[in-house]
Parts: structure tokens; sequence; C-alpha cells
């Protein structure tokens, strides 16, 4: 019998769980498709967009208006101007993947848009699709010593 490998443990940028795998919670909440908390560039685009939009327009406005390369494996999140709908783009290995999540009847909690873009954790970008504001929930500090003494 050739053993299987549960797809939740393997690394990818994005964590596909299957139930019988991972938090027991997000099995329960169904929530499959979901961005790595370990994605190494998170970017926020506080605007509204044009919805319209798909991988390669949203491309053109990573590369035109924030001068970014939107190749590099960066995971970039846009909403609407209702802020009912996320979208996230982000090009992994051969081509662009592109999440998109449309609210049933709530909205987002969108950060102001004081400054264009918003650096993000994983851990930031799963609570905002989770509907929490992210401008209120701050996790405890990672601390980091190198002796006990």
């Amino acid at each position: 019998m050739v053993a299987r490998r549960c797809l939740h443990h393997r690394p990818a940028r994005w964590q596909y769980r299957v139930a019988g795998c991972g938090s027991e919670a997000a099995v329960r909440r169904h929530r499959y498709l979901r961005p790595s908390l370990s994605l190494p560039q998170i970017y926020l685009y506080r605007a509204p967009v044009d919805f319209r939009k798909q991988a390669n327009s949203l491309a053109v406005l990573v590369e035109q208006e924030l001068g970014h390369n939107p190749f590099t494996g960066a995971l970039y999140a846009f909403t609407n101007r209702q802020r009912n709908k996320i979208k996230c783009l982000m090009w992994e290995d051969n081509g662009f993947v592109l999440y998109y999540k449309a609210l049933a009847e709530e909205k987002f909690k969108w950060p102001k848009a004081s400054d264009e873009l918003m650096l993000l954790t994983g851990e930031q970008i799963n609570w905002l699709l989770d509907g929490y504001d992210i401008a209120l929930l701050k996790g405890h500090k990672t601390l980091h010593y190198e002796a006990v003494n």
C-alpha cells in the first residue's frame, strides 16, 4: 500500500483543506481554499477596483499603478466599491491564481484608504476573509531570546 500524503501538509502558497485533515474548526466551517499563513508578501490595495477586471487587468494595475512586478509570487488583495467582494491575485509557477469571494449579505471590513497599499501577514488576510476588522486585531508579538539569563 502506498502512503498518501495529506494535501494540507504540502508546502504551498494556498492551503487545500480536506475533510479529516487540519484544523477541525476549519473543516467544520468548510473553508477549503485559503491563502497560506506562510506567504512572504501580501499586499492589500485599499482603493476600490472595477470588478470586471480579471487576472491580466489586475496584473497590469499591480505593474503600472503600484510599480511592482506581478510575477514575484506576492499576493495582492482587491475589493469592489460596495466592499462585498474580494479578489486575490498571485503568480504561481506558470500562471496567475485569482481567488474570488462574494459575500451574500455582509461587507468586508476594509481598512481606510490613507495609503494606496498595506502590507499584511497570512493571518491578517485570513482574518479579513473571515469578516474581522484587521485594523482592530493584533496578536501578541513574537519574542526572540538568545539566552535564558
